[in-house]
């Protein structure tokens, strides 16, 4: 089961935040809030997921309200697995 802190994690990594990415939780938000966080940064965080989990990701799947929030992005993960 993937859990909020492995999301936390891995968008932590992929964007780089360092120390930032402790202070990731449920609540955090993403697309628009983070200067890192743009649509590269979409593509690279979707790759890691599936790459880490082998889940697919269709492209038509990805929204901004999936991105919006550390939580949205886990509840999305946690259907595609």
């Amino acid at each position: 089961m993937l859990a909020i802190a492995d999301v936390a994690r891995i968008v932590g990594d992929v964007l780089s935040l360092g120390d930032r990415a402790a202070g990731l939780n449920e609540d955090s938000e993403l697309l628009g809030a983070m200067p890192e966080f743009d649509s590269m940064a979409v593509v690279s965080i979707i790759t890691a997921f599936e790459d880490e989990y082998g889940i697919l990701v269709d492209d038509d799947e990805v929204t901004a309200e999936v991105f919006s929030t550390i939580g949205s992005l886990h509840a999305f993960l946690c259907e595609q697995g």
